[in-house]
């Protein structure tokens, strides 16, 4: 299903952690599961808060020159793939140069051009350069570092699958992301999850958190005793709502 431009809206309001808490309620697959980023990642446009979109998917190698005597229309094919997308887009970036860092495929102009395709940020296992100018264009990327130069960047392969940060992302698939990381969600999660998040943090704000931050003049024994019903609380609340008692951290 493709959310409406309300409930990303929606989603776009909760950090990236939050919208985790609702997922795990929803979902079929363990809670450890490799949906968020298993390395760090940087976030370096952390002002503009979390980015909300569906993945494109992109690899390159900006190493290698032959990658652009190979395909010569390559720029072109592929952001026509792009302008097919769903929006908002999330491109996802698998850089083949990585651990190293060769040159960047984001700058300014990407950004600009990225942004007029209705992509609103990337995720880059690599570099990203002119960040202050991509800023203002109002494209957010998640990457490893920083670098001078672009080297021989060009699309090698787009539409497939991709390993970024240590997690396999697919395309199309609907990506929450912000300075704590990404996670990438099922399109049969989608439709449960921003309620299920709303519920969460609800949960959290009525019991375990509002018991600790209500526990000044009290003693060490009553303040246990209030979180411990508290934790009660939210376990029996969340049982009832989504079937399993949920974690309050």
């Amino acid at each position: 299903m493709t959310l409406s431009h309300s409930q990303l809206l929606q989603l776009k309001r909760w950090n990236t952690p939050t919208i985790y808490n609702g997922w795990e309620q929803i979902t079929g697959q363990d809670a450890a599961a490799p949906v968020t980023n298993l390395e760090e990642t940087v976030d370096f446009m952390p002002q503009m808060g979390p980015m909300v979109g569906y993945a494109a998917t992109l690899v390159i190698q900006p190493s290698q020159s032959k990658h652009k005597s190979n395909n010569p229309d390559a720029w072109q094919q592929y952001r026509e793939s792009l302008a097919e997308t769903r929006r908002p887009t999330i491109v996802v970036v698998q850089d083949l140069d990585q651990p190293a860092v060769i040159g960047s495929f984001w700058g300014e102009v990407n950004a600009n051009v990225h942004r007029s395709l209705g992509c609103v940020g990337a995720i880059v296992d690599g570099a990203i350069r002119d960040v202050d100018e991509m800023t203002n264009a109002g494209f957010k990327a998640l990457a490893r570092r920083l670098c001078v130069g672009h080297a021989h960047s060009t699309p090698v392969h787009w539409n497939c699958d991709v390993e970024v940060f240590g997690t396999r992302v697919r395309p199309g698939q609907l990506i929450h992301a912000d300075k704590h990381g990404f996670m990438v969600i099922n399109a049969d999660e989608e439709a449960q999850l921003l309620s299920a998040a709303v519920q969460m943090d609800t949960n959290e704000c009525e019991t375990v958190i509002a018991a600790a931050r209500s526990a000044h003049g009290l003693s060490t024994q009553e303040t246990l005793a209030r979180i411990n019903a508290a934790a009660a609380e939210f376990s029996k609340r969340s049982a009832e709502q989504f079937g399993r008692a949920g974690e309050h951290r």
